[in-house]
């Protein structure tokens, strides 16, 4: 299996890699704009995991103007059957403080960002296993769910990843490929204690990467276009 992992230098998007790598059969395309993390997280797993195929890329998912991304990952791999868009950006600010800027900064990242992603991979998905595309959304981005005073920007821009993510798998439901959204509640990450600092979630990043792990690779086997809570509170 081939897959690319975005915002793997640091929390969830790093135990996602370091869970795929036990696998030796996995080439895993580890996506961030910090090189120096990935060069370690591709030490780490190489340590732990000897047979691991951990290929680090640097690549800044807001630069618009960016290019040649598909032919430096297909120089590891021809096609790519699973995709998860995990890297995310917060800004926790009232709403009555935010600019436009802070506004851009969050979209570039989790929608944009995203958007424009798929849009590079969906070319490489033509293998005759069924691809999946699992965008990381949030419990703030989930109608009826608790809201919390500074995400405007940041929980509204995860309620947008969840809506493209409904109408790409029925746009694409014909392509061999679903797409899903997993809104997670909190977990342990550096993006979290920067953003709540002392907060201590309840689950933590590898926690979380195990449970995304196990969905990327079976849920696309029974589900397409879903958005899943991903949570131990309710709402």
């Amino acid at each position: 299996m081939n897959i690319i992992i975005t915002g793997a230098s640091r929390g969830i998007g790093y135990e996602l890699v370091k869970l795929f790598a036990e696998n030796a059969d996995y080439t895993i395309i580890a996506l961030s704009r910090d090189s120096q993390k990935l060069n370690q997280l591709q030490k780490e797993c190489q340590e732990s995991f000897p047979l691991s195929n951990v290929i680090p890329i640097p690549y800044d998912l807001t630069d618009k103007n960016a290019k040649g991304l598909t032919a430096e990952i297909t120089k590891h791999c021809k096609t790519i059957d699973l995709l998860i868009n995990n890297a995310g950006q917060i800004v926790n600010k009232p709403f009555i403080n935010l600019t436009l800027s802070d506004f851009e900064t969050v979209y570039a990242t989790n929608v944009f960002g995203v958007a424009k992603l798929i849009q590079d991979i969906l070319p490489l998905m033509v293998s005759p296993k069924r691809g999946h595309i699992v965008n990381i959304s949030s419990m703030g981005g989930v109608q009826g769910s608790a809201k919390f005073a500074g995400l405007a920007a940041y929980s509204s821009s995860k309620a947008a990843v969840a809506c493209l993510t409904e109408c790409l798998a029925e746009e694409f439901k014909d392509r061999n490929i679903s797409f899903n959204c997993l809104a997670l509640g909190a977990a342990q990450t550096e993006m979290l204690e920067q953003a709540f600092p002392g907060y201590k979630a309840p689950v933590s990043a590898q926690q979380m990467a195990e449970f995304i792990g196990n969905f990327a690779v079976t849920a696309h086997h029974f589900m397409n276009g879903k958005i899943v809570p991903v949570s131990i509170s309710t709402p």
